[in-house]
């Protein structure tokens, strides 16, 4: 079984300015540079064969060139309970299409659909049992987050392997 998802891939220069909003906060886990990225599908843990044919489809998958924008900030919560931190992406139809075909190709690898709706985001720090005003004092200083557009003309297939810091992240093919 390999874990794996779709994502795009943030260019060093908006990697680096994501970075330089990181600061000491009890109960975040802070994302290293490599591990920023917007997901495109979630496919979670595949059999072997199953990754062959999401490759498959995957591959075919072509990404006509378009630019997205990071716009703003903010948390996710889960059952009431602080669990990110993240940098939000302006609403896209290109994007949306591109993730839309990431699911199209997950339903042809015989992958259950996507319950949840997509939204783009930029996952900065997982949060832990938080101090809820730091986090709110955080998005107020960070919630007018702009960065210049990046362009994209192509996205990955990454494994991800859980670890006692997080997740470590392997690009295992580029498509576009």
């Amino acid at each position: 079984m390999i874990r794996l998802f779709a994502a795009i891939a943030l260019p060093d220069e908006i990697g680096a300015a994501l970075l330089a909003r990181q600061e000491p906060m009890p109960g975040a886990r802070w994302r290293p540079i490599q591990a920023l990225h917007i997901t495109l599908r979630f496919f979670g843990e595949v059999r072997e064969d199953v990754a062959d044919d999401l490759d498959s489809a995957l591959s075919a998958i072509a990404v006509a060139p378009f630019a997205l924008a990071l716009r703003g900030a903010g948390a996710s919560a889960d059952n009431g309970e602080l669990t990110s931190l993240w940098a939000g992406v302006e609403d896209s139809e290109p994007l949306r299409r591109l993730a839309g075909r990431c699911e199209s190709a997950a339903r042809q690898a015989g992958l259950k659909p996507e319950p949840r709706a997509f939204r783009p985001h930029v996952t900065l720090a997982y949060l832990r049992r938080p101090d809820a005003p730091r986090v709110a004092a955080w998005i107020q200083r960070n919630n007018l987050l702009r960065a210049p557009a990046i362009a994209v003309n192509r996205f990955g297939l990454y494994s991800s392997r859980l670890g006692h810091e997080g997740s470590a992240y392997r690009l295992e093919r580029t498509y576009g």
